[in-house]
């Protein structure tokens, strides 16, 4: 801070405009008044209210569904993609390509599988958004494991085939291991992304199955209450959570 000089100014107005709201939030979510705006004394009734919304708990229900889905499958095809690309070819236009959805705006993205899903005739749902979530949630598993494969040494995988194992064995008992912290970091990143999206699914999503960052913008058009704080507060919790833990791991493959 000391060498940032004149900077340091705008940079903490930037962090006081960027957190002040967050933080107001979180502390409006423990006030016992119905008013979002008047304090009226400290209380968890909101937190619990919650339980008892039926369209915020399948919301939930949703969500969860797919961000499971959407970090099992990104995870499993971006890590093929990651190895695929660094072992199997060289080519930086596939490789910029195949990032491609991790840096394409969220709206372009968006209208683009909306128009795909309906020019092939599919209607929308959950596993819409599923498909959607995980196009470009491979790109982010893509483009961890690939910087984590730049740091291994490819002789101990040619290692393990002179001493006779199977192109199978070898990924599963080297490739894997050497680049689990990055495959775990990924799929935590997929997570935490997948959980909170709401363009991808806002165009994706059927009428009938929401999930939560949907149920909670039809819910805000009519005003932020108590409740909406406290499922923000929690939804914040969890998204910290998974992001504090991937940037560990992250961390533990640079010094692994």
């Amino acid at each position: 801070m000391r060498s940032l000089g004149w900077l340091r100014l705008p940079l903490m107005l930037t962090y006081a405009f960027l957190y002040i709201p967050i933080a107001v939030v979180v502390v409006m979510s423990f006030n016992a008044s119905k008013s979002p705006f008047a304090w009226r004394g400290f209380s968890l009734s909101w937190y619990g209210s919650l339980l008892q919304n039926e369209a915020i708990r399948q919301g939930f229900i949703n969500t969860v569904i797919v961000a499971v889905g959407a970090t099992f499958f990104a995870t499993v095809l971006g890590t093929l993609l990651a190895i695929g690309l660094a072992r199997y070819t060289r080519s930086a236009l596939l490789e910029a390509y195949a990032l491609t959805p991790a840096i394409v705006p969220d709206l372009a993205l968006a209208i683009g599988l909306l128009v795909m899903f309906s020019a092939v005739g599919m209607t929308l749902g959950l596993y819409s958004v599923l498909l959607a979530h995980v196009v470009f949630g491979l790109a982010f598993v893509a483009a961890v494991v690939t910087a984590r494969i730049g740091q291994v040494d490819p002789s101990l995988e040619e290692a393990s085939r002179d001493l006779g194992a199977s192109a199978t064995g070898t990924f599963f008992r080297i490739t894997v291991p050497l680049l689990a912290p990055a495959i775990i970091a990924g799929a935590l990143l997929v997570f935490t992304l997948s959980l909170d999206e709401f363009v991808v699914a806002f165009f994706t999503d059927g009428p009938s199955t929401p999930t939560l960052p949907i149920v909670i913008y039809s819910m805000v058009r009519f005003g932020v209450t108590p409740e909406i704080n406290a499922l923000a507060a929690l939804l914040l919790l969890v998204s910290f959570t998974v992001v504090i833990a991937a940037q560990r791991i992250t961390r533990l493959t640079d010094s692994v």
